[in-house]
């Protein structure tokens, strides 16, 4: 009985181990707020699925919780990966609902859009710690990357020896400096790329599919 039971689980183990193997990755992208992130999620998911991920907005903190698309099959020079993608909400140290009274909005709804946004940051800080296979770290490159919040996040996921791609969005705007993203970080490597223009999009295609395939 001891030999049928013990059989049984090293194949209920091997199965399992197959089936593991073919499911999606969960691929988190991660970034201060207003990095362009929604607007990345966007962009892979219409490219490969017809679909959109969630609204976009200039906003701070317009994705408030993680959203999920499944089953996005990416092919690249032979590679090929299946990714389920996590569009997180923006993570900082603080969020005031002053800053969204600039947006015209009343008190009322600025001080529940903050009160959402925190509670967003401890579900991405979740999402990071437990559920994601591989990170895609979005920095907007027209602004500084040293930050406390990007070194934080930066050193969890290498903490947590995750695949990382970091991008260095909004390259189609002035001012913006894909090298000061390199040298924050120089131990990754970074790609340029403009997700609202789809601007070198196939080698971060080449990208997602090399690092999580």
């Amino acid at each position: 009985m001891g030999l049928l039971t013990n059989l049984r689980d090293s194949i209920s183990r091997v199965t399992d181990g197959l089936f593991a193997a073919d499911e999606p990755k969960r691929i988190g992208i991660y970034g201060p707020p207003n990095a362009g992130k929604t607007t990345l999620a966007n962009r892979i998911a219409r490219d490969w699925t017809g679909d959109a991920v969630g609204p976009e907005s200039h906003i701070p903190h317009e994705t408030r919780r993680a959203r999920r698309k499944e089953n996005v099959e990416i092919e690249r020079n032979g590679r090929k990966v299946t990714i389920d993608i996590v569009d997180t909400p923006g993570v900082t140290t603080k969020v005031d609902y002053k800053e969204f009274l600039d947006h015209d909005m009343e008190k009322d709804d600025a001080v529940r859009r903050s009160r959402e946004a925190t509670e967003g940051v401890a579900e991405a800080m979740h999402w990071l710690r437990e559920d994601v296979d591989g990170v895609i770290y979005v920095l907007d490159s027209t602004t500084d990357p040293f930050t406390q919040v990007n070194t934080m996040l930066i050193g969890i996921i290498e903490s947590q020896d995750l695949p990382a791609l970091i991008l260095a969005n909004k390259t189609d705007l002035p001012g913006s400096d894909v090298q000061q993203i390199a040298n924050a970080f120089p131990q990754h490597e970074t790609i340029p790329l403009s997700a609202l223009e789809g601007d070198n999009m196939d080698e971060v295609y080449t990208k997602i599919a090399e690092y999580f395939g």
